[in-house]
């Protein structure tokens, strides 16, 4: 018989291995973790797209409104390089988001935070806030996506509310985590 079909020596090995490399798979927390990992990803994910819709709608608002300099005119309107500009801070205020997403921290599983908390109950509660984060982003990326510039400018006060919104949640996460 092989060594392969005895259980005992290869459960110890692999046993080993799980708590080896300080990692068990089949521990709830851990697939809360990797599910908070998975739903921040979706989140930046989202985010990033509609940065890139900002950047287009840019792009295009620069092309089509201020025309090549001349000699009569050699600078262009100060109202279209304004709009421009908004476009462009909106784009990194939207990237300064998926940014700090995916830079957020999970709780560590340490004895002092061990001591104040339960892993499984503050992932889960994590969780629920990344949810709302992914719902944030998909809305703020189903305003920004393929829309023209102009119709950006008319919006701008509530693609600015989504953006307070999301940085709202993301100061309710940091907190819940102190």
């Amino acid at each position: 018989m092989s060594r392969f079909y005895e259980a005992g020596p290869l459960a110890k090995v692999g046993i080993n291995l799980f708590y080896g490399y300080g990692y068990n798979f089949y521990r709830q927390e851990n697939q809360l973790r990797a599910d908070d990992q998975r739903v921040r990803q979706m989140a930046c994910s989202l985010l990033n797209r509609a940065r890139a819709g900002l950047d287009d709608a840019e792009a295009r608002y620069r092309r089509e409104n201020i025309p090549p300099p001349t000699r009569a005119n050699p600078f262009p309107d100060a109202t279209v390089v304004a709009n421009a500009q908004a476009l462009e801070r909106l784009g990194r205020e939207v990237g300064a988001l998926e940014g700090l997403i995916r830079h957020q921290p999970v709780p560590e599983n340490d004895r002092m935070t061990q001591r104040y908390r339960q892993e499984a109950a503050t992932l889960a509660a994590l969780a629920e806030k990344d949810a709302v984060l992914v719902g944030q982003a998909e809305l703020l990326r189903s305003m920004l996506e393929g829309v023209a510039g102009d119709a950006i400018l008319a919006g701008k006060r509530e693609i600015e509310e989504g953006i307070a919104a999301i940085t709202a949640t993301l100061r309710e996460r940091q907190t819940f985590l102190l």
